[in-house]
């Protein structure tokens, strides 16, 4: 044979070689991860998830569960909401500002681990299906942006499910929940931090004494 013969090639290598540069693995139609896991040594422990998937699914779950529960949530929250109206005699005698750190304390935890809450001061969960709207990446208060995903999540955050998209499934299960509808006003970013329970309380106080003395007039 003459060894100056030019060889046939691909873009493999060599046509001839080709042929014979085959995984087992993959002849026999098992990934490499099967052929590893295999062989791993038996023992009782067992790898935690670390899927960035399922990481991603986790860390929403109990916010989508808020919203899916919204009819429910809306009940709750207007006997709380008569509960803390009726310590307004409590909170002002304290002073509502010495209440505030103890108050804002306990909320931030609990709307923190229910709603992803990000303490605006500013809450209208009630309005937007439980869904905080602080948690839109634009942070937008009235509706969705012009990006939302086929699959309705975030033009932002990809593996996010649109907050807007999310807050009007909520808003369909609640009795008020035409309220969506409703516009709402830029964030005061002065009151970032404060705690929305008390604020709310006290207007509600407010409102309710003028109308009292308006009908005593």
């Amino acid at each position: 044979m003459d060894s100056t013969q030019p060889i046939s090639t691909t873009a493999k290598g060599p046509a001839s070689a080709a042929g014979e540069i085959i995984p087992p693995s993959a002849a026999a139609g098992v990934t490499q991860a099967t052929i590893v896991k295999k062989t791993a040594p038996k023992s009782d422990y067992k790898p935690a998830d670390v899927s960035p998937q399922r990481r991603v699914q986790r860390s929403y779950s109990v916010r989508l569960w808020s919203i899916r529960h919204s009819r429910a949530l809306e009940w709750f929250y207007a006997r709380f909401a008569d509960m803390f109206l009726m310590l307004h005699p409590l909170w002002k005698g304290i002073g509502y500002g010495r209440v505030e750190a103890p108050v804002k304390f306990v909320e931030k935890r609990v709307k923190g681990l229910m709603f992803d809450c990000r303490m605006c001061g500013q809450c209208i969960l009630s309005s937007t299906g439980m869904s905080c709207p602080m948690n839109c990446p634009k942070q937008l208060r009235n509706g969705p942006c012009g990006g939302v995903r086929a699959n309705g999540n975030c033009e932002v955050e990809p593996d996010m499910p649109c907050v807007w998209v999310k807050a009007w499934e909520g808003s369909r299960n609640m009795v008020k929940g035409d309220a969506i509808l409703a516009v709402q006003k830029p964030v005061d970013q002065s009151l970032r931090e404060t705690s929305a329970w008390l604020r709310v309380t006290a207007q509600a106080a407010a409102t309710r004494e003028a109308a009292k003395t308006g009908a005593s007039a």
